[in-house]
Parts: structure tokens; sequence; C-alpha cells
């Protein structure tokens, strides 16, 4: 009885071998098939990353990989398409690592600040407040992605100062907003007093 065993497997083996050896062939054609499929996507994903960093407007799938959701982020929020980006950035927080998240944030946050701060270069004090206040969401969002990012935290701190010199950001509704606009200049950090 004990001898049965050790003459199955060669016996097995003899009947089976075609059989096994393409199931083996098979499978690997199958995970070669898989990789290059991966690879191909992987290639795709890096040529519209360098055409998006060039300036061009490619398409990007929401399923795409995350480099490549951030890629679109980047090139949205410098153009000011905030409306395009949001849907990038939600895809991106379920997928992406923090660190990635919390830069996509920032960029976000930095076309918030930038469109409210063209609002108040214009007198336009109604306008930009909704603005201040949504980029300071998203600079808060950043930093809690990641807390020692920096340049977060300045962005923040200017956002901020912009609310406590328009402390009628904070309200809701109310009257036409009275704030000096050449006050705002002289609190931000590395903007001496005094210059024009």
């Amino acid at each position: 009885m004990i001898g049965r065993p050790r003459k199955a497997i060669p016996h097995f083996w003899r009947t089976q071998r075609s059989l096994l050896l393409a199931a083996a062939a098979f499978g690997l054609a199958l995970a070669a098939l898989f990789e290059g499929v991966a690879w191909r996507r992987a290639v795709a994903t890096n040529d519209a990353i360098e055409a998006l960093h060039a300036g061009r407007d490619i398409p990007i799938d929401i399923e795409a990989p995350p480099e490549g959701l951030f890629a679109r982020i980047a090139y949205l929020a410098k153009r000011d398409r905030l409306d395009q980006a949001r849907g990038f950035l939600e895809a991106l927080d379920r997928c992406g690592n923090a660190s990635m998240r919390a830069r996509a944030h920032y960029l976000v946050a930095n076309a918030l600040l930038r469109t409210a701060l063209e609002h108040i270069e214009k007198s336009e004090l109604e306008t930009a407040g909704p603005f201040v206040n949504l980029s300071k969401r998203e600079y808060r969002r950043a930093l809690q992605l990641d807390p020692e990012f920096w340049d977060a935290k300045f962005n923040m701190d200017v956002a901020a100062r912009l609310v406590r010199d328009f402390p009628d950001f904070e309200r809701k509704s109310g009257d036409e907003l009275s704030a000096d606009p050449k006050k705002l200049w002289t609190d931000i950090p590395g903007k001496p007093k005094g210059l024009p």
C-alpha cells in the first residue's frame, strides 16, 4: 500500500501531462495579457500627464490612476476651471494617497483664493466672500491630510487674514461690505509696509 502513491504520481503525469501543460500555458498567456493591458494603460496615462503638463487639454477618464487624476486637477485649477476639477478631486479622494490628495486640495484652494483676490481688487467684496471661505475649507482639508504642508499653512493664514480684514465675509447676508482694500495688503507676511 505504501508503494501505490509513488506509482500513482507518474501514472497521473503520463495521462494528464498535456492537459496540465495546456492549463499552465493558458494561465501564463492570460497573465501576460493582463500585464500588457496594465502596461499600455500606464503608458497612456504617462502620455496624458506629459501633455497636460505641456498645457494641452487632454481628457482623462474619471477612473484613471491617481497620478492622471492629479495632473488633470492641476491643469484645471491652473485655468480656474474649478467646476470641472471638483469631480476629479472627489475621484482622487477615493483612490489617491494622502500626500497627493493634500496637494490636489491645495491647488484647488489656490485657484479659489486667486479668484477671491481678483474680485477684491475690483472692489467686488460681496462676490469675493464665498471664494475666500471655500479656499479656507480646501486649505483646511489639505492640512488634515498632511499637517506638515507648510505652503497650505501659509496660504490658509492669508485667507484667514482676509476674513479678519473683511469680517463680513463670514456673514451669509447683509448690506454692502465696508472695508478699505489698501489695508489688506499691509498685513500679509513678506510684503513690507510702505512700498507702493
